[in-house]
């Protein structure tokens, strides 16, 4: 038995982990509550973009759609730590939770350069 789980399942228990962030946030009032509504855009579009590029058309519509699950984890990660520097929310709270989308950036990148590479070939 393979402890494999795939950038769809990982992509959504990170959703997942961010509507429950941003429900938090949310029952905040001023700043985190506004911020929570960025986060809760561009948290739950990385799964949406990934679970599309999994039926994509061809290799260059397959590397569109990671590309903007590329971006989306990028902001993400930018919502992250500006809640973190603005001491909106303790880093203890969110660190383990930056460091996935840090690990699904790398995971989304590593596949657009390959599809990219194999599209070459």
């Amino acid at each position: 038995m393979s402890n494999f789980i795939s950038i769809s399942e990982r992509t959504f228990d990170f959703a997942v982990r961010i509507t429950k962030l941003c429900n938090y946030l949310d029952k905040q009032s001023g700043t985190p509550r506004l911020l929570a509504s960025q986060l809760f855009r561009s948290g739950t579009s990385i799964g949406a973009n990934i679970e599309e590029s999994q039926s994509a058309e061809s290799g260059k519509d397959f590397v569109s759609k990671q590309s903007i699950a590329l971006k989306e984890a990028r902001e993400t990660r930018y919502w992250l730590k500006l809640l973190i520097k603005s001491e909106l929310i303790p880093s203890e709270k969110v660190s383990s939770i930056l460091n996935e989308c840090e690990q699904l950036i790398k995971i989304i990148a590593t596949s657009i350069v390959t599809k990219k590479k194999n599209l070459k070939n």
